[in-house]
């Protein structure tokens, strides 16, 4: 082995130690190594160069979630910035990529991947969402528990006229329908999610459109946004809550559902920013509070993150039940991306690294004060 090539595989051994994961070319080992370049790679692209490398089948782990939980904890990613990471940090920061008709392109990307492979993985219901695991025993419970709690916390009344900001396949608004008697209008920039949703909530007092969020004007009595605020971006935070409110009732709720970090604002993920959600970022706790200053209160801000650690882990047990059929159409490579993308979003979650958040607003406050459901 080169000597270069040597002296990386040692400081990456060294790395990997800190975490208490060992690297070696054959069993016992928590990072099993097929291919000696793996190091070089990784030290020049950081991530990216981790994540490629495993789709090219260059190392496995027999707990690719167990893996990277640990590794996020020890923090071993803050010793791999590159150039990649670098470049994803500018973009996001200086170019508005969710803004005009760069907003459709996370539909093109990967809402619209295949309504087949969304199907296999997400359950009963196609919520593409963390579930809520309180009292729940299984991914299917976990779901309606999440849509329920959302209706208590907005107070839904029969007869209200109810706004879905990223409605992804219509399951939220049928329930709302179904159980809480409201009528509602769901936007998505996927067309794929606006076919089937239309044709999901068939009967019922729900439009779904093709449309970008900034084109909203019109009043609704309630307001939900669940896992649509990672794809607004930071150039875009205060002008998504400007909507909310110029769209909100003055006695009316806003529920915004959404992955959030604690801690300073993020850099976008090279390999989820090429391989799975392009354009999208994490917001901070600061950046959130700061967007929403002088046209909400917030009445409650629920963080349940641990339970997107579940979720994640039940939808890749049910995308590797459904591999034999969904193999006719995904290659080998997709499939190992898409165990990497799960495992990945498990251990960020386990490690209490990103939160989920559910924030209730309103625009003049409850009169009162306001109740938090749970």
């Amino acid at each position: 082995m080169p000597f270069r090539q040597q002296s990386l595989k040692q400081r990456a051994i060294e790395l990997l130690a800190l975490a208490g994961v060992r690297a070696a070319d054959q069993p016992p080992c928590d990072l099993c190594v097929h291919d000696e370049r793996l190091y070089a790679r990784v030290f020049a692209h950081g991530s990216l160069g981790l994540g490629e490398a495993y789709m090219d089948g260059w190392w496995d782990s027999d707990d690719l979630p167990g893996l990277f939980t640990r590794l996020l904890r020890a923090q071993i990613d803050e010793e791999l910035k590159t150039l990649d990471t670098l470049i994803a940090h500018l973009k996001a920061r200086f170019v508005n990529l969710q803004r005009g008709e760069h907003a459709f392109e996370i539909g093109k990307a990967h809402y619209d991947l295949g309504n087949d492979l969304f199907q296999a993985m997400l359950g009963e219901r196609l919520v593409y969402s963390c579930g809520y695991w309180a009292e729940a025993g299984n991914l299917d419970e976990a779901q309606v528990a999440k849509l329920d709690l959302v209706c208590r916390k907005l107070r839904l009344q029969p007869g209200q006229r109810v706004l879905d900001i990223g409605c992804g396949w219509g399951e939220a608004l049928k329930y709302a329908a179904q159980n809480y008697g409201i009528q509602g209008v769901g936007i998505t920039v996927s067309q794929e999610q606006a076919a089937y949703a239309q044709a999901l909530c068939a009967g019922l007092p729900v439009e779904i459109r093709l449309q970008d969020y900034h084109e909203l004007d019109e009043p609704f009595d309630a307001i939900m946004s669940i896992g649509m605020f990672e794809h607004v971006g930071a150039l875009n935070y205060r002008s998504y809550f400007e909507v909310a409110r110029r769209c909100l009732r003055d006695d009316g709720l806003f529920l915004l559902h959404c992955i959030g970090s604690n801690g300073a604002p993020s850099r976008p993920d090279p390999w989820i920013e090429k391989y799975i959600f392009p354009n999208s970022m994490i917001p901070a706790m600061s950046q959130t509070a700061s967007a929403l200053e002088g046209l909400f209160v917030v009445e409650d801000w629920h963080n349940f993150g641990a339970d997107y650690d579940r979720t994640l882990t039940a939808w890749r047990a049910n995308f590797d039940a459904a591999w034999p059929a969904l193999s006719h159409h995904y290659d080998e490579r997709f499939r190992r991306m898409w165990h990497y993308y799960l495992a990945v979003s498990a251990a960020v979650f386990r490690s209490r690294r990103d939160q989920l958040w559910q924030l209730t607003l309103s625009p003049r406050g409850v009169p009162g004060g306001y109740r938090v459901p749970r």
